[in-house]
């Protein structure tokens, strides 16, 4: 089923797999109509939303179903960066249709959903607990936002088109919110500090589940729609995970043109051995591509602790970087940091004192204001003002990049 129709006065267009007819299975003509819809919407500019519940293509059509399935995929991707794409698994969603509805910006599932490339109770492993289940896709980063029912898929995909713009050519915002008079202190963490420097009510947290230490959310700020990037959730430091889904939510951002306000307080990325043989240098190198390749506006918040490759992914790439005048902006660890500088002044009795020498000194804020880092150092109660001001400055912020076809992302 395609069509189209309005949200908050704005078109949006629409499909939906209607699993009473023939299990809601893929084929030709649904190609030919979701071909036609693709286009309409890059023609006018105007987000989708596809509804997925279907058991799979039309195999009695062969080498068309496959086909469809090309067509299908081919239009998903042509989209990617033009409007805005939210996926909503509501039933069945597999094989080659879970590939595709993933290509979207946003996959939102009902929890009661089932959501995987092979079944579960066919593949070697059939004994694992959880797979192919929403719970699943929500702790795997597939899909951003879970739902009780399609009531609440609706109202959770009308939010996110409220305040996401319409195409990669248009400016966001909203009219819904109020002005936030929440106090600011430096005391305040991930959601909390988010919630109160947005517009009320906002904010729109993605990914919740993926990632345990860093935070993602859509929202605004004088009414202007922006993504935050939060690193101080619960752990202090940045796993894979936080890294994949920090990157790939400030790449959405940066393609649409929505400015990313970064509140960083990390102690680096981790470096565990199992981290290390899991690949976490490539999710670290990721983060650091995303921030540093990014044209649109980046802002960064620095509250407590900046430490080593954080910083460096996030710090030096922004346009402006804001810091609590208490922050501790350093290289490494400042413990380990001290054992490396001045390792032969330890005497087992002035460790505590040494530390507390160098987060005066080399660490201080004050230390890398005056070498430029920091751009400006400000009270907790100044952070709207000092985040809205900067926001103003580079509205009309243009970057000129070198001729290519893109950059060749760290996978």
């Amino acid at each position: 089923i395609t069509g189209y129709g309005l949200v908050d006065g704005a078109t949006v267009y629409a499909f939906s797999q209607d699993i009473s007819v023939k299990c809601g299975a893929v084929n030709k003509a649904a190609a030919l109509k979701l071909s036609k819809l693709y286009s309409m919407a890059v023609k006018n500019g105007c987000p989708v939303v596809g509804i997925y519940d279907s058991k799979g293509g039309d195999m009695t059509e062969g080498a068309d179903m496959l086909n469809s399935y090309a067509y299908i995929t081919k239009a998903t991707a042509k989209l990617s960066g033009v409007v805005p794409q939210i996926s909503y698994v509501a039933g069945l969603c597999a094989g080659t249709a879970a590939m595709i509805a993933c290509m979207a910006d946003f996959v939102i599932v009902n929890e009661k959903s089932e959501f995987f490339m092979t079944a579960p109770f066919v593949s070697a492993d059939d004994s694992l607990e959880g797979a192919g289940t929403a719970a699943n896709a929500a702790k795997a980063g597939v899909a951003a936002v879970t739902v009780k029912d399609d009531n609440a898929a609706a109202e959770e995909i009308k939010k996110l088109l409220h305040i996401l713009p319409s195409n990669n050519l248009e400016l966001s915002g909203n009219d819904y919110y109020a002005e936030n008079d929440a106090a600011i202190t430096s005391d305040l963490k991930a959601d909390a500090m988010v919630k109160a420097v947005a517009d009320k009510n906002s904010v729109i947290e993605l990914y919740k589940e993926f990632g345990t230490a860093a935070y993602t959310a859509l929202g605004s700020i004088s009414w202007k729609t922006v993504g935050f990037v939060a690193t101080d959730k619960a752990d202090e430091k940045l796993s894979a995970n936080d890294c994949a889904k920090i990157a790939r939510f400030v790449s959405f951002c940066d393609a649409f043109s929505i400015p990313v306000i970064t509140v960083l307080d990390s102690e680096g990325i981790g470096g565990t051995q199992a981290a290390e043989l899991a690949g976490s240098v490539r999710d670290a190198a990721k983060l650091a591509q995303v921030y540093s390749s990014a044209t649109t506006v980046k802002i960064a918040l620095i509250t407590d602790k900046a430490y080593g490759s954080a910083y460096c992914a996030v710090a030096p790439s922004s346009d402006m970087v804001i810091a609590y005048e208490n922050s501790v902006i350093s290289a490494a660890d400042p413990k380990a940091a001290v054992i490396f500088l001045r390792g032969d002044e330890l005497d087992g009795t002035n460790e505590s004192a040494l530390i507390a020498e160098y987060k005066d000194n080399e660490a201080s804020v004050f230390t890398l204001a005056a070498s430029g880092s920091v751009d400006r150092v400000i009270d907790p109660e100044d952070t709207r003002t000092a985040i809205l001001s900067a926001l103003d400055t580079f509205e009309g912020k243009r970057v000129h990049t070198p001729q290519r076809k893109h950059i060749n992302f760290v996978y």
